[in-house]
Formats: C-alpha cells, structure tokens, sequence
C-alpha cells in the first residue's frame, strides 16, 4: 500500500494530486514562461541554455523531453541538432515533448515549433512509448510535480536505449546555509506576492514555491537515480544550488 503524496506542503491521497497539479498549470500554462522568470529571477534561461548544450543533440537521434511544457528545451534540442545536421549531415532528430497537460502543450503547439517536433500528452509515470526507443531524456522542472518520482524515473529507464542519456533540471537545495535562508524569505514573500499582483493567481506560486522544499535535495535525488538503474550518474548545481542537473546513463 502507498503513501500520501505530496501537494505544496500538504500530504494528499495520490489519486487526487493528478487533477490538483492540472488545476496549477491549467492556470498558468498561458503564463508559464512569466512563471519560469518569476520563479528564477530570469535566470532559467541560462540553465536551459547550459542542459541544452550537455545533452549535445544530434542528427538521427530520437530525444524525449519530458514534461515539455510549452517547448523551451525541445526547441533548443531541435535547433542545435539541426545545426549539427547541416555541418555533417545525417538523419532529421526527432523530439518527442510529452506533457501530462493538454493547456501547456496546446500553448506550445500556439507558440509554434521546429520541424523536429512532435507533441503529446502523456503521464511521466506511464509514457506513450515503446521500451528502449530513445538515445536521450530530459525533464525539466518537471519531475516535482509528479505523484511518485519514483515510477517517472522507472519510465524514463524502461524508454532509453542501453546507454542513453538521461538529464533532469529542477529547482534545489542551495548548498550555502546564509544564501538558503535569503532564497527561502525571497521564495515564500516575493514569489506568491509577484505571481498575485502579475499573474493575479497567488495560490499556483505558493504551490510551485513548496513543491520545491518538499523536493529532495541533490545527494538524496542521485541516490534514487541510480537506484533506477541509472549508471554514471553526477551533479552540477547552478547559482548555488538553486537548481540542480542531474544526469545519468541508462545501465
């Protein structure tokens, strides 16, 4: 028998987080990379820019972005690959963008997209996908929000290829005592107040603002990584450990 899952702070029934985390981005799909600059200070960006460039996208490659949302790594994915295909030729890549919403990914599809990029809508727990039809995986800021982290990294083993790689972004643990407690005041007074007067939705950032502190920090997520079957697996903290990479090779 599971445990209670957990929304924010509260411990809920794992049957109900589902349709309670798709009331969140129901909300802000339209406003989601606001959200991502709220949350980040902007600087998101060049976090994405940085997993982007450690995933080295190629021509021929088929890469699952995870929890897409409305595109952002997908793109970057398609683009650099896209690049790599003119200087050497080779295969179109493919992109996969799988997203448990159907508002975050009909923003994206809105927003337009690369060639390269095919979207649907699909649970990290249970993808709509064949075993081992991938040569990478990505989910960014993503992987809090779902019911049993667990079972999301379970699918992202069963989906890669022997060897592939697996990347994770999502918001940490900071590694500094002092700079934790500035970020800390900063994420529970500012955030939901900026998000109430921006967005005019203060209980969503509240939300997304715990979501982050019931999220394990670096080592204990590692651990449960490697405990998937993941091999190879290392750490690379952004701004102090605000947001943690972490990445793997499918054992």
């Amino acid at each position: 028998m599971t445990g209670p899952a957990t929304f924010g702070f509260r411990d809920v029934d794992p049957e109900t987080k589902p349709g309670l985390v798709r009331s969140v981005f129901d909300r802000v799909a339209g406003r989601y990379d606001l959200m991502n600059d709220l949350m980040s200070v902007g600087v998101h960006r060049v976090w994405k820019d940085a997993v982007a460039a450690r995933m080295n996208p190629q021509p021929g490659e088929t890469i699952i972005d995870c929890a897409g949302g409305t595109g952002d790594m997908a793109r970057r994915y398609a683009r650099m690959a896209r690049r790599a295909q003119l200087r050497r030729g080779g295969a179109d890549a493919r992109v996969v963008v799988v997203d448990y919403n159907a508002e975050m990914v009909r923003a994206g599809r809105e927003k337009g997209g690369e060639p390269e990029i095919i979207w649907a809508v699909g649970d990290a727990q249970a993808l709509p996908l064949p075993d081992a039809c991938a040569d990478a995986y990505s989910i960014a800021f993503g992987i809090r929000n779902v019911t049993r982290i667990e079972a999301a990294l379970a699918e992202a083993r069963r989906v890669l290829k022997p060897g592939g790689r697996f990347l994770c972004l999502e918001f940490s643990r900071p590694t500094a005592a002092a700079f934790r407690k500035l970020y800390d005041a900063y994420s529970f007074k500012v955030i939901p107040a900026i998000g109430e007067k921006v967005a005019g939705d203060r209980a969503s950032y509240q939300y997304l603002v715990e979501s982050i502190r019931r999220f394990p920090d670096q080592q204990t997520f590692a651990r449960m990584i490697g405990d998937a079957g993941f091999n190879r697996v290392e750490i690379s903290n952004f701004s102090g450990g605000v947001a943690a990479l972490h990445t793997g090779r499918a054992a």
